[in-house]
């Protein structure tokens, strides 16, 4: 499960960083790469959050609070 969340955060920050290289280099007002980008960024931490909340219920992580 760790590995899992572990790609998912670096596919958030790739199709980040994607997003930012499609928008600095478009010539154009509309960019659908850039659009596509921000949008597996959008999936790709929905994905990271089901993760996390799979690995609460599932026992794998478990929430501490501040003493």
């Amino acid at each position: 499960m760790k590995i899992l969340v572990a790609i998912a955060f670096i596919l958030i920050l790739a199709s980040l960083g994607s997003a930012f290289y499609h928008m600095m280099r478009q010539k154009n007002k509309a960019d659908p790469r850039m659009a596509r980008s921000l949008a597996m960024r959008v999936g790709f931490s929905i994905l990271l959050f089901l993760c996390i909340l799979a690995a609460n219920y599932l026992g794998y992580i478990h929430p501490t609070g501040i003493r």
